[in-house]
């Protein structure tokens, strides 16, 4: 049983209904076999059919209540698993939110998609199944022993000593599965991983002229995922034929046991016939639990996945009002010896930077890959929590920068925007859903998207995204632009936003970037030299240290870290 079942809201109030309904659903079991038997022993014995109808009626009275229980008992397990399986999502995409996109592109983007989606459903499925069926493992088989015991000790004894062969078995099946089960499942992440990662490449892959070759890559990865999936479904048949066998089996004995007893007049038929009727009901809840064991599996498997993603600490979020002004040409960020460890690579990523900024300035943050420029963004963002150091924004303190009165006045564009289902409009407008179509229109045409917007069938109503018109990287950045332009922050983060573009696409961008960056505060991580000159302040980053900051001019002179990494260039021309 997965350690988290007992967690669940109202997951005990659905145990102890399920189980009064169970216990009541064992006893029918028990009352439908004896008046069965009585019904088949007096006609064996030659009385008159109309003296038997009572114990009929009362036989399909009873099989009719029986199937009843077992129908609430599933209606009320899958309303369970369907409201909880829910709620899971729920709690799951806002955790994803709170952890922030470090914590996303580490698990990877598919996993998170194949978990949302199919990993919910799979988990309702084994909520769905388990509940029930665990518990009619463990009543029904227990009420029955005791009317067996009861009735005929001998059987009793019999049934005894032939359950626990079917325990240890479906034990043995369990750990024979788990290897098979999680194989399949690594398989089938790396096939959602790798179907995410090909739709969003499609077009890059048809451009370079690899989409043929990539046809290999995705028929070599399914191929994996059919091989798995059949280990699997093998081993699933397997158990399946062989718990029904030692079911049949043991039924078998008692019937020959029983046989001996008749043939030598130490039992009774009625006695006999009653337990030959139940030995089947004795063994099928566990012959029933093991063959969804298979079926459940995925569900645990991925609430055991969901369950680590919703144990990873937040973002801590701060809504206290740490009265923070609105950032203007005199607010002044300072920030002293600050330092992000990360505990996986077992190293600082940023180690004790320093330094003040005051005001509208354009600062460029270079240095080699792993050197912490991207780290710094994220925790410029509030999406990275610094592990030590301090930060002063106009003598107010604050502990990091995941605080609502500093979120209010930035706005953040990565390497690669995402761009939501849509229409353009309503990706344009998603950070300000208030916007007026006058400022709309300001946005689309400060941006550059005017002619993109005038050459599509439905202008700013049309759909892009998935299931829409796909865009390039240069128009996805735009629409990303013109999301910030309509906010209008004050204070703008660039992580590298050009680095996936062409040259002429970059030039156009920039052309159209440098002008909208006048009388803000930006942070603007590169590795594209050509941006630097036009910044008016540059931290130079090594190995997560801030080795260099001043101007272009001031480092260049300098003859230091910014001359060698520059490789000596006097950076006079752009492009």
């Amino acid at each position: 049983m997965d350690k988290t079942l007992l967690t669940y809201r109202g997951i005990k109030r659905i145990f102890i209904v399920i189980s009064v309904l169970t216990i009541v659903q064992g006893f029918t079991i028990v009352f439908q076999a004896i008046y069965l038997s009585k019904m088949i022993t007096n006609l064996f014995h030659g009385t008159v059919w109309q003296a038997v109808l009572p114990y009929f009626t009362l036989f399909i009275s009873l099989f009719s209540f029986r199937h009843f229980l077992q129908w609430m008992k599933e209606r009320l397990s899958y309303r369970y698993a369907e409201q909880t399986s829910i709620a899971l999502q729920k709690k799951l995409l806002s955790k994803l939110f709170a952890v922030g996109p470090k914590s996303v592109s580490r698990h990877g983007t598919g996993n998170i998609i194949t978990l949302t989606i199919e990993g919910i459903q799979q988990f309702r499925k084994y909520l769905e199944l388990f509940i029930p069926r665990f518990l009619s493992m463990f009543i029904i088989p227990a009420i029955i022993l005791l009317y067996v015991f009861y009735s005929d000790t001998l059987s009793g004894i019999v049934l005894l000593i032939t359950m626990p062969i079917m325990i240890v078995f479906l034990a043995l099946l369990g750990l024979a599965a788990k290897k098979k089960i999680d194989d399949q499942m690594d398989t089938y992440r790396l096939l959602s991983r790798h179907f995410v990662d090909s739709l969003r490449g499609i077009v890059t892959l048809t451009y370079l002229g690899r989409s043929k070759s990539h046809v290999r890559a995705i028929a070599s990865v399914s191929n994996k995922y059919r091989i798995a999936t059949n280990r699997t479904l093998r081993l699933a048949f397997l158990s399946t034929f062989s718990l029904t066998f030692f079911s049949s089996l043991s039924i078998a004995v008692l019937a020959v046991e029983l046989g001996v007893r008749l043939i030598e007049g130490t039992t009774g038929l009625e006695v006999a016939l009653a337990m030959l009727i139940l030995a089947p009901e004795y063994f099928a809840p566990v012959r029933e639990f093991g063959n969804d064991f298979h079926a459940t599996m995925d569900g645990k498997e991925a609430s055991r996945q969901i369950h680590e993603i919703l144990q990873e600490k937040n973002i801590p979020f701060m809504n206290r009002d740490f009265s923070l002004p609105a950032w203007n040409r005199d607010t002044t960020l300072s920030i002293k010896h600050m330092s992000v460890t990360s505990e996986e690579e077992q190293r600082k990523l940023l180690d004790s930077i320093s330094f003040e900024v005051k005001g509208f300035n354009k600062i460029g943050i270079i240095g080699a890959s792993g050197a912490g420029k991207s780290t710094l963004i994220d925790v410029l963002a509030g999406f990275t929590v610094p592990t030590e150091g301090s930060i002063v924004i106009d003598c107010v303190e604050i502990p990091h920068f995941s605080i609502e009165q500093w979120h209010k006045q930035l706005s953040y564009i990565p390497q690669h925007p995402y761009i939501f289902s849509g229409t353009v409009a309503e990706n344009i407008r998603w950070n300000d859903q208030t916007a007026t179509d006058e400022q709309l229109h300001k946005a689309i045409k400060l941006a550059g998207l005017t002619e993109l917007v005038h050459s599509l069938p439905n202008g700013i109503n049309e759909k892009i995204g998935q299931g829409g018109r796909s865009l390039s990287g240069g128009e996805e950045q735009r629409i990303s632009l013109a999301r910030v332009l309509l906010k209008n922050q004050p204070i703008l983060l660039f992580d590298e936003p050009t680095a996936h573009l062409d040259v002429e696409t970059e030039y156009e961008m920039k052309q159209m970037l440098l002008p909208l960056l006048e009388n803000k505060l930006v942070f603007f991580a590169t590795h594209r030299l050509h941006w630097i000159k036009d910044m008016d302040y540059i931290f130079v980053l090594q190995k997560g240290k801030l080795v260099e900051a001043g101007t272009h001019e001031e480092l260049y002179d300098k003859k230091g870290y910014y001359f060698d990494f520059i490789g000596g260039e006097s950076l006079d021309e752009s492009f």
